[in-house]
This record gives C-alpha cells, sequence and structure tokens, in this order.
C-alpha cells in the first residue's frame, strides 16, 4: 500500500481527488494539507510515501516546502501536481528534490502510474515539460542569493522592484498581507538587504548590469 498525503489549497479538489484516488486498492490517502507549511507538518506526523504536491499555495508555496521535504525527510518522495507548466517551477522543483512535476490535467491512469513509479525512485514529467527543460531559455546571470530565492519570492520581489505595496501585492497574487510581509522578511534577509528600497535598487541594478 503507498501512503499519500495531498497538498492543494482548494478542498473541493482535495475531495476530489481523495474519491478518485480511493478506487485504486493499492493507494491510500492518509492526510492532507492547505499549504506547504502545514504539508511538512503532516509529512512528519502521518510518514507518507509520497506527496501529491500543489505549487501556488497561501503561506508557503510547493517549492519551498519541496526543499523542506527533501532536506528533513528523504524518504518521502514528492510529485508536484499542479495547472502551471512555468519552465522556471519545473526547474526549480525538481532542483529542490521533487521526483516528478505533473499537470492537473493528467489522466488518472497515468497519475496513478506516475505514483507508482515515483514511491519505485524514478522521475515522472507530463508530456511536453521535457522540452522546458533542454530548450535554453535566455536570462541574465543572477548572482547566488538570488537563485536561492522560491518562484514565489522571486515574484514579490518582482513587485516591489515595480514599487507595489504590500496590499497590492497581495491582491495581485491571490494571497494575503500578512504573508507577503513574512516573504519579504525573508527576502531581505536572505539578500542581506535593510528595506524595500534597497531591494528594488538591487533588482534594478541586475537588470541594468545585464
Amino acid at each position: 500500500m503507498i501512503k499519500l498525503l495531498l497538498v492543494d489549497d482548494q478542498p473541493l479538489l482535495r475531495r476530489g481527488m481523495k474519491a478518485l484516488l480511493k478506487t485504486d486498492d493499492e493507494l491510500q490517502v492518509v492526510g492532507e494539507a492547505e499549504n506547504g507549511q502545514e504539508a511538512i507538518a503532516q509529512v512528519e506526523a502521518l510518514n507518507p510515501h509520497v506527496v501529491l504536491m500543489d505549487i501556488r499555495m497561501p503561506i508557503m508555496d510547493g517549492v519551498a516546502a519541496t526543499r523542506t521535504i527533501y532536506q528533513q525527510f528523504p524518504e518521502t518522495k514528492v510529485l508536484i501536481l499542479t495547472t502551471f507548466d512555468d519552465r522556471e517551477y519545473v526547474i526549480e522543483a525538481l532542483r529542490y528534490g521533487a521526483s516528478g512535476y505533473l499537470l492537473k490535467d493528467t489522466p488518472f491512469e497515468e497519475l496513478t502510474q506516475a505514483i507508482r513509479l515515483v514511491n519505485k525512485g524514478y522521475t515522472q514529467l507530463s508530456p511536453g515539460l521535457t522540452s522546458k527543460l533542454i530548450t535554453p531559455e535566455p536570462s541574465p546571470t543572477l548572482p547566488s542569493n538570488l537563485v536561492d530565492l522560491t518562484p514565489r519570492e522571486k515574484e514579490i520581489l518582482h513587485w516591489i522592484a515595480k514599487g507595489a505595496s504590500n496590499r497590492e501585492i497581495a491582491e495581485a497574487l491571490y494571497i494575503s498581507e500578512k504573508t507577503v510581509r513574512n516573504h519579504v522578511t525573508n527576502i531581505l534577509s536572505r539578500l542581506g538587504l535593510r528595506d524595500r528600497t534597497q531591494a528594488a535598487i538591487y533588482v534594478h541594478s541586475i537588470l541594468d548590469s545585464n
């Protein structure tokens, strides 16, 4: 029996996915979480074999959660299951330890097969995503500390550079102002910057140098 943890901020989607997975006798949903922070706690408590992880979620996104799970619970496999096929998300998720990256329109039979293969140690990608990994995408050379930011943190840093307030960022990304403040604090700490103004200047200096 393969024990699964479902991580998605949409309760209806989790409920539907759980009902579908119950039809497979080899799979058992042992828990659910609505954000990355909850996912980490559930992995520690339930010790699932495979985590089905969404990408964009409040409080902590799927990429950041994947990185922590990979570091702290290496026996647990993370299979990204999301609607977002952005090249950056795919690369970062795999770089931080995800064992696969599937889109939510994946047929159920292919999803269950991917779960089994990921549990055995194989990497699984939705059709079409491989080309995103092997096709170079021109981009400026980024300092190592900026590369270490999660996709969500980079999004927020982009909005900071545009002069957006926490409220404007929260509305644009559909997250709470508190979550934005937490991300801003992490960004400033990682980049060694004092405030938002320095962060904006920092981003523009990178763009100008490229």
